[in-house]
């Protein structure tokens, strides 16, 4: 489970079975435990799920995936892209 980003608490991260699924990143604070589509033609994120995930939660970490959204989407295609098919 690489890391990509650890920003007020939150850990966020990719695991290393996903890559057939479309871009996206898990991430975790406390007991706090989400996942986000990243779609990149639109430039927006889409709640896969969300475990333990309050309002204000979940806008802190939309917020922070905003902010580095081009660094985490290039961090998912080098972390899977690189592999073979």
């Amino acid at each position: 489970m690489p890391t990509a980003l650890l920003v007020h608490g939150w850990r966020l991260f990719f695991y290393m079975n996903e890559r057939n699924e479309p871009p996206h990143i898990h991430a975790r604070k406390g007991d706090i435990d989400c996942k986000f589509w990243l779609n990149v033609d639109e430039y927006d994120v889409e709640e896969a799920y969300g475990y333990n995930l309050t309002p204000r939660n979940r806008r802190q970490i939309r917020q922070i995936i905003f902010e580095n959204f081009d660094y985490l989407v290039e961090a998912y295609l080098r972390f899977h892209g690189g592999e073979d098919e």
